[in-house]
């Protein structure tokens, strides 16, 4: 009886044993997660990562406010859906992955009347560009895409689109612009609030603090550098200093000062959100008008491009270009209904992002819960707002975002790579980045053949004693 009993126990703790066994994994798969979301939202640094969060502001205030000046875009619903995104994407990716609108679908509506490419065309557009992203995403078809896209390509459509962002910004600062008509008015003054001087010097204040945006190491005191110890400790305390956020903040005092009467426009309260009425012929319209020439450009700078920035920039962080179809899927598939701008990610948010001091989640999740919190509480009367703030300020950050997501072409050693990129940069600045990314693979091949077989030249130098 007693040996029965020993057995029982013995069988009794084997069976616990193996229950704890299977149930363990569940434990630690949730405290996995909540460790992983923590890890991903957690700040850096809390002022870089407030600065960081205003890298993006160049190219999206633009955009938003051009559409809502020209189509009547619900801009209190933009707001709440891109907070919840931004918010989302921060804790999923732990990194500054940057909610950007859908500048094809955009420049197609700007420059088309409202009944021909208005609100229920935007929004068919970004709905089914959206949801071929996600098929592409959850079939495995966009990392097949990512794998075998050669490098040089995309750091030629980087190169383009860096170079693109930096011609809007030289364009904003030196002309004034009217949204409404996507077009430049006029050369824009000297002085003012809004003057060629005031944009001036912004860019110099951001050279000043930034630099070139190389991070230093501290230098080491030692005899006879007590000179440059004391300067490296100025030089410290001005690195800290958030230029984006301050410049930010000076754009949105001066345009209070510049209308007065903004006061009295605010209303509290969030938009009315409802469902956007989509025609048989706003589907085909916003189709083909809106998602084949934004689709290319969603697949090689919102998913390929963004993908092999952050893998240069965050090395440490593992994520696949599949999961970043299907979240720019999601979001469009889901707030577009509701008349939310269409939107994706975009390696130049990105680079402005991290330019800034952005390097995790964190930064786009505090931008998106200003956002969220803008939306509920002051809704479209921020319109009024956005149209006096200082165009030349948005350009000065607009031009450092352009700059930093250029120069991650910089590591395109030989001449070949240099070739395919410089190739198909210039191809896609004449025309589109769907083309210079045909250009681009057409031009990688007919090298890839011409030099096949050829061996390649070492470039290890001789060894002692022998000739070179």
């Amino acid at each position: 009886m007693l040996c029965f009993d020993t057995n029982h126990k013995t069988e009794t703790m084997e069976s616990q044993s193996q229950r704890g066994q299977h149930e363990t994994p569940k434990r630690s798969r949730f405290t996995g997660m909540f460790h992983k979301l923590k890890t991903n939202l957690v700040f850096r640094s809390k002022l870089a990562e407030i600065n960081g969060a205003m890298g993006d502001l160049g190219t999206y205030i633009p955009i938003v406010l051009a559409l809502t000046l020209a189509k009547d875009l619900d801009l209190g619903t933009t707001l709440i859906f891109t907070g919840i995104y931004n918010a989302i994407t921060g804790a999923v990716y732990g990194v500054p992955m940057p909610v950007q609108p859908m500048k094809s679908i955009a420049a197609v509506a700007i420059s088309s009347t409202a009944e021909d490419f208005g609100i229920p065309e935007i929004m068919a557009a970004g709905i089914c560009t959206g949801g071929i992203l996600f098929v592409l995403g959850i079939s495995g078809l966009m990392q097949l895409v990512f794998n075998i896209i050669p490098l040089s390509v995309v750091r030629g459509i980087q190169l383009s689109q860096g170079l693109a962002f930096a011609m809007s910004a030289v364009k904003y600062i030196r002309k004034e612009q009217n949204f409404s008509k996507s077009k430049s008015v006029g050369d824009r003054p000297w002085l003012g609030l809004d003057g060629l001087v005031l944009a001036l010097v912004c860019v110099l204040f951001i050279v000043l603090v930034n630099g070139d945006g190389e991070e230093e190491e501290e230098e080491e005191e030692g005899d006879g550098s007590r000179g440059r110890g004391r300067w490296g400790s100025v030089r410290k305390v001005i690195a800290n200093v958030p230029s984006a956020l301050l410049i930010f903040l000076l754009g949105v005092v001066l345009a209070f000062i510049r209308k007065p009467s903004i006061v009295h426009d605010i209303k509290f309260g969030p938009s009315k959100m409802k469902i956007v009425r989509i025609s048989r012929k706003a589907w085909r319209n916003g189709f083909l008008k809106g998602t084949v020439p934004q689709l290319p450009l969603s697949v090689l700078n919102s998913v390929v491009a963004v993908c092999k920035l952050s893998y240069d920039l965050f090395p440490e962080k593992e994520f696949s270009a599949a999961s970043v179809s299907m979240t720019v899927g999601l979001m469009n598939m889901v707030g577009c209904w509701f008349g939310a701008m269409p939107t994706c990610h975009g390696a130049g948010g990105l680079a402005g992002q991290y330019k800034f001091g952005g390097r995790s989640g964190g930064c786009v999740a505090l931008l998106g819960v200003a956002k969220l919190v803008l939306g509920l509480v002051l809704g479209g009367s921020l319109v009024g707002i956005l149209e006096k703030f200082p165009v030349g300020v948005l350009g000065a950050l607009l031009l450092f975002a352009g700059v930093e997501l250029a120069m991650a072409a910089r590591d395109m050693n030989t001449k070949g790579d240099a070739f395919v990129m410089l190739m198909c940069t210039s191809v896609s600045l004449g025309s589109n980045a769907a083309i210079g990314f045909v250009a681009g693979d057409l031009l990688y091949v007919v090298l890839w053949m011409r030099n096949y077989g050829r061996a390649k030249p070492s470039s290890l130098p001789p060894q002692s004693g022998e000739h070179a």
